[in-house]
């Protein structure tokens, strides 16, 4: 069993293009048949397939190393050299291509099923394409172009509906256990979510996808506690859902502290629609530090909840789908989405 792995590198490369034939026709009653040299075969591309099958990059610390085909010569009687297989690298949907020395967005893979990253180099052109009235027996014929290859880093973002936030034991992970299939570890010490948890929640005939992203703490934008290591999942999330512990004495300031780490992080995440969730509704005096939370923030969506109150939990099913139905798909925050970088096919123009 892999565990969850959400960035690693890889060496790509595609296939270099099959040199041309020189060659002539040499038949009984044909003497001087002339050139008859084939192409080569074009060389394999290295191409993206978006699996949403998968949830992890950790087939790709398997293997490291994607190395399409070369394409095959060309041969006599103007035969064309076999093109190169592509390689194919299999992601999970939200995966982003990244150069491995600048940080550099290569490209997005949100909303794409297939990408060609490197394409193959181009076959080379047999003699036959070069005989003239003047040049009549070539002797020389095209190489193949070349492949390319580079090493790059694979990022996962996961992409979720709702991107719970809060500090740890706030009841992030018993929320998403009780709306959705997932299992994750629950317990009375901090840091139990240690990794990014995502599960499903069905309501009526619609499907949404939760997010429980690992515990903030004050100063995880410096590298306390977890860091920003998981803080940039948030950014493929449509709706963000703050969690507020109304056991902890400092209630009322938590969403402050968790507002100016997502600020600090990338000012734009708080431009999402989201919702703030007081927890632990069941525990003494929680019915009443609620309302002072809806009192400090009049302009916040702010609802209670406890696990042990099937109407609070309804009524946050009820919310989620309403702020979910506001916020389209296209409204995840933006990447650069750079192009990547293909073989320079000038030599192509001798051709013409």
């Amino acid at each position: 069993m892999f565990g969850f792995s959400d960035e690693t590198y890889i060496d790509v490369a595609s296939g270099h293009g099959g040199a041309g034939c020189v060659s002539f026709r040499r038949e009984k009653f044909i003497p001087k048949g002339g050139p008859d040299g084939g192409d080569g075969g074009k060389g394999g591309d290295v191409v993206f397939v978006v699996d949403s099958n998968l949830r992890t990059l950790a087939s790709l610390k398997m293997r490291r190393v994607y190395k399409a085909e070369n394409g095959q010569g060309g041969s006599g009687a103007r035969c064309y050299g076999r093109a190169g297989l592509d390689v194919e690298i299999p992601v999970p949907p939200g995966t982003v291509i990244k150069d491995i020395d600048t940080g550099e967005v290569l490209k997005d893979l949100t909303g794409l099923s297939r990408f060609v990253f490197l394409k193959g180099g181009e076959g080379g052109q047999g003699n036959w394409h070069f005989r003239t009235a003047t040049r009549q027996t070539p002797r020389f014929a095209q190489p193949g172009g070349e492949g390319e290859a580079m090493r790059v880093g694979v990022e996962l973002l996961i992409i979720a509906d709702i991107g719970f936030v809060g500090f740890p034991n706030a009841g992030k992970s018993s929320l998403l256990n009780l709306l959705t299939n997932a299992r994750s570890k629950v317990a009375d010490y901090p840091f139990t979510t240690k990794i990014p948890q995502l599960g499903m929640m069905r309501y009526g005939d619609q499907d949404l996808v939760l997010a429980d992203i690992p515990g903030i703490i004050e100063g995880a934008s410096e590298g306390h506690g977890m860091g920003i290591k998981f803080l940039r999942h948030i950014a493929r999330t449509k709706v963000l859902a703050f969690f507020i512990d109304l056991t902890d004495e400092n209630y009322l300031n938590s969403f402050g502290i968790l507002s100016n780490e997502l600020r600090s992080y990338a000012p734009d995440l708080l431009e999402k629609s989201r919702v703030l969730i007081g927890t632990k509704l069941d525990e003494p005096d929680a019915p009443k530090r609620l309302e002072e939370l809806k009192q400090k923030f009049p302009d916040e969506h702010v609802v209670g909840m406890s696990i042990y109150m099937d109407d609070t939990i309804d009524a946050i099913k009820q919310v989620f789908m309403q702020l979910v139905a506001k916020k389209p798909a296209e409204g995840f925050t933006s990447v650069v989405d750079n192009d990547a970088h293909y073989l320079d096919e000038s030599w192509m123009e001798d051709r013409k």
